[in-house]
């Protein structure tokens, strides 16, 4: 057989006529014969974002077809990287199908330029350059020099919310009030309910509001009664107690001041050796609700309890266990919610953002806190 020097990629559909070594010689071939550059907008392009534009389009990018030896339908990424960058791990903008234009958002421009470093207010470089790729094979990159300078806003997503934490030496950071201090999960349809289920060492507590201070603080008082502390100054409150290590339900309301320990029954409760997220908000290589999952870290204190930091797209998302639909968990409510209070086994609602990820795999419950560095 003639010797053929070229990258070569045999279609299993369409284009593979048969595998057996009889029918080697009469195997469709596909050339990649030219790579796909970008022609507009010009490169040097200043963009200077406004979030109240956030969902208007910065601009539509088009580029030149790649050719194939074949009719094939191609696949297109359009990428962002810091000026100079290697696009190892790129910002996508946009992925279509056959179609050699994407209009991109403000948002989604912005957002790009927030996570790859961007100040903001300050103008910055980058990189941009569009993908073509036949079912993921004969993977073309543009190569001619395109720099934009985008001068981003904040794209911090608003989050009008409380969040409380433990410390004290019944958990997981012990008296360290910064170290990856464990947080109550907060209800969804009402925000003043709080709720953690999970595994108490023999010891004290307490609730902080900011990781590294010690105001606000929640301690205990009398008749079921929260005492707060509002500020250093003030005087500290008594601590709760668990007298036997084991698993406990803690519940508080910062509106009624009260709460209720009461210890829980884990003896059946399933111990996953994995669980993950899945959904639309997912980005990158793990984008969607197909494939793997998302792989969470479970706790080395709690079995049950499972953190992940990401960033997501606006979309949906749940999480499952083993990396299987038999056992999965979702939600109604935004950022955070738990049995009764949000969680459910809908599609949980995700903005797009920088998040650290929390879940409880006893009961579903589940607290996604935005803008993370």
């Amino acid at each position: 057989m003639k010797k053929i020097s070229k990258i070569l990629i045999a279609f299993i559909s369409a284009f593979a006529v048969s595998c057996t070594a009889d029918a080697v010689d009469t195997r469709t071939v596909v050339e990649g014969l030219t790579i796909p550059e970008i022609s507009t907008p010009v490169s040097g392009k200043v963009f200077v974002l406004k979030e109240e534009n956030s969902a208007t389009v910065a601009d539509k990018f088009v580029w030149t077809p790649a050719q194939f030896s074949k009719d094939v339908v191609v696949t297109y990424t359009l990428m962002m990287d810091v000026k100079g960058g290697n696009f190892t791990k790129p910002q996508i903008l946009a992925t279509t199908s056959d179609i050699t234009e994407a209009s991109v958002t403000v948002k989604t421009l912005n957002q790009a330029a927030i996570e790859l470093g961007a100040v903001t207010g300050t103008p910055t470089l980058f990189d941009v350059k569009v993908k073509s790729s036949l079912s993921g094979a004969l993977v073309k990159t543009s190569q001619n020099s395109y720099t934009i300078s985008v001068n981003a806003y904040t794209g911090l997503v608003n989050y009008p919310y409380t969040d409380w934490y433990f410390v004290g030496d019944a958990t997981v950071a012990g008296w360290d009030n910064n170290k990856d201090n464990q947080p109550l999960f907060r209800g969804g349809t009402n925000t003043k309910e709080y709720k953690f289920t999970g595994y108490f060492k023999a010891g004290y507590f307490k609730l902080i509001s900011t990781l590294g201070k010690w105001a606000p603080m929640y301690g205990k008082g009398a008749g079921g009664k929260l005492v707060a502390r509002n500020t250093e100054a003030d005087a500290d409150p008594d601590s709760f107690q668990i007298t036997t290590a084991g698993y406990y339900t803690f519940t508080m309301n910062v509106e009624t001041l009260t709460y209720t320990l009461v210890a829980y029954d884990a003896s059946a409760a399933t111990t996953y050796t994995r669980a993950g997220y899945i959904g639309s908000s997912r980005t990158g290589t793990d984008a969607g609700w197909a494939g793997d999952d998302t792989a969470m870290t479970k706790s080395t204190f709690d079995p049950h309890i499972w953190t992940l930091k990401t960033a997501l797209f606006d979309g949906k998302g749940k999480f499952r266990a083993n990396n299987s639909w038999d056992k999965n968990w979702g939600g109604d409510t935004a950022f955070s919610g738990f049995p009764t209070n949000g969680a459910s086994g809908g599609d949980i609602p995700v903005a797009k953002s920088k998040y650290k990820i929390y879940f409880n795999d006893l009961d579903g419950s589940y607290l996604m806190l935005p803008n993370q560095e």
